[in-house]
């Protein structure tokens, strides 16, 4: 096969691997759209310290309040159905606008056998038994291995290490039932939800999606119940996973009672690029085996045993822009080999996706304070004309704790700059990314692990979740510990070798 393009660099320059930086601009129709999504919540936010209120001036009424109240009411019809109309409108507002509480009982991580991790020098011995790839290209691998911010321990599966690869459909369905069946087994075991108990079942899985699908083969597989409402979602990136709790959000919102289990992952096998254009291989450099099962329920009984609440979902797509649909695609290279081209304007495009989301969070999570200081700025700016920097709110006052997508080295230290996160804040990311590698939509899990397995998740504690994907999709989730996490009582993927962590990753320039 022929090799690229010579003269292409082997790295690409790090100003179009950059975020474009946040301070720049803001959109004021994104700040709206928060501040909408506020408003549509607010009659639940104003009636219930309103029926609190009422409840507390009621309960310091004495008898003899009481006995007066009933004589006048006695004998004063239009008062009584004045107040009875009222009284049944509030009731009937509060709990007709009232969201259910969506509740994240328990969540497990797939972890790989031994057998199956791949060091670099592994991944570069086995990517030049293959054939497959020029001299160039392998050392273009080695220096994106070398700087992608992985570490010797991710996993691949068997269908990939072997010698020679042998990717096929009962290979990549394999793989599937591994990691599948592998979470849920952990989960069932932690929560001692039996699964005939699900009521709804999501699975996503963006590059396979095999007939039957992957939700069909969990229901066959634990025989779940034939009235399930089952989801299966292909093709939409790595923030899929949190696509799907929306998506689980809005079907507990409406069924009363109900368990939903997420099943987010990704598949490798038939997903292995074997061709020569650097646009997609840097795909192979970054991905690897894993996923992850989530518990949520509407059930108030399980609030007492749950980890976490749900408080706020947005979701950002800027498919309608074709730089955005297009940066990254799955398709044929020139030679007919298939694999997913990175465009050179990934990170202009996930950095505008990534400021439309958080510009219109943050009205929903930002303090007052914070409010006012970027009002006031914006408002300096834009009606004022004065020359002022835009405010940049500090997103630490709104959380404890930052899940962001381990999807590589650069975009990470993009984020870190921008949001203006320390070290302890990026640590889960950092570390997902360099001991698992890119696990596409669960790596958001595996950092939530690692800060269980860390002691550092006390009572009432913010985290917010962030990821993007192909699309272009930027989508955040925002969770509220409901009670201190105990690292000795947890079983995940990180408890037998958190003592090690955190590592220390060399510096080195973007890729």
């Amino acid at each position: 096969m022929s090799e690229t393009n010579p003269k292409t660099p082997v790295i690409a320059p790090s100003s179009s691997r950059k975020l474009p930086d946040f301070k720049q601009s803001v959109r004021l129709k994104y700040v709206k759209l928060g501040y909408h999504y506020l408003i549509t919540h607010g009659m639940y936010v104003f009636l219930s310290p309103l029926t609190v209120l009422i409840a507390v001036h009621l309960s310091s009424f004495s008898v003899q309040d009481l006995y007066d109240l009933w004589e006048h009411l006695q004998f004063n019809l239009i008062s009584v159905i004045s107040c009875s109309t009222l009284l049944v409108f509030l009731s009937t507002l509060y709990f007709l606008t009232r969201p259910r509480p969506v509740y994240l009982v328990d969540f497990s991580c797939y972890k790989p056998d031994d057998a199956r991790k791949c060091t670099r020098q592994i991944f570069m011995e086995r990517s030049r038994l293959t054939g497959s790839f020029t001299d160039g290209n392998l050392e273009f691998q080695r220096k994106i291995l070398e700087r992608s911010g992985l570490g010797e321990s991710t996993y691949l599966p068997p269908a990939v290490l072997n010698v020679p690869p042998n990717p096929s459909m009962a290979e990549a369905r394999k793989e599937a039932e591994a990691v599948m069946f592998g979470a849920l087994d952990e989960l069932f075991a932690k929560t001692s939800v039996k699964p005939k108990d699900i009521g709804i079942l999501i699975v996503n899985c963006s590059l396979f999606n095999p007939t039957p699908s992957l939700s069909a083969m969990v229901i066959n597989h634990y025989k779940l119940r034939g009235n399930i409402m089952s989801y299966n979602l292909g093709g939409m990136g790595c923030s899929a996973g949190l696509i799907s709790i929306a998506l689980a959000k809005d079907l507990l919102q409406v069924h009363p009672n109900s368990y939903a289990v997420v099943i987010s992952m990704e598949n490798i096998t038939l997903n292995w690029y074997f061709g020569n254009e650097r646009s997609m291989l840097v795909s192979n450099c970054l991905f690897r085996m894993g996923g992850a099962a989530i518990l949520l329920s509407n059930r108030s009984s399980d609030r007492c045993r749950s980890k976490y609440r749900l408080v706020h979902t947005v979701r950002t797509h800027k498919g309608a822009d074709d730089k955005c649909f297009s940066c990254v695609t799955q398709q044929e290279d020139p030679v007919g080999k298939i694999g997913v081209s990175l465009s050179k304007d990934l990170m202009a495009v996930a950095g505008d996706a990534l400021k439309t989301n958080i510009t219109t969070l943050g009205p929903l999570v930002l303090p007052m304070s914070e409010q006012l200081l970027f009002f006031a700025t914006l408002v300096g700016r834009k009606l004022l004309k004065m020359k002022i920097k835009p405010y940049i709110p500090d997103f630490k006052l709104a959380f404890e704790h930052f899940c962001i997508h381990a999807g590589g080295r650069a975009v990470l230290d993009e984020l870190e700059k921008n949001l203006q996160l320390s070290e302890w804040h990026m640590e889960p990311s950092r570390m997902t990314l360099h001991r698992f590698g890119n696990t596409s939509s669960s790596s958001l899990w595996y950092e939530l692990a690692y800060t269980e397995a860390k002691g550092r998740m006390k009572k009432g504690d913010r985290t917010w979740q962030i990821a993007f994907g192909s699309g272009f999709k930027c989508n955040s989730a925002v969770w509220k510990a409901l009670r201190t996490i105990n690292p000795a009582k947890e079983k995940n993927p990180w408890m037998d070798e958190i003592h090690q962590f955190p590592v220390d990753i060399p510096k080195v320039s973007t890729i």
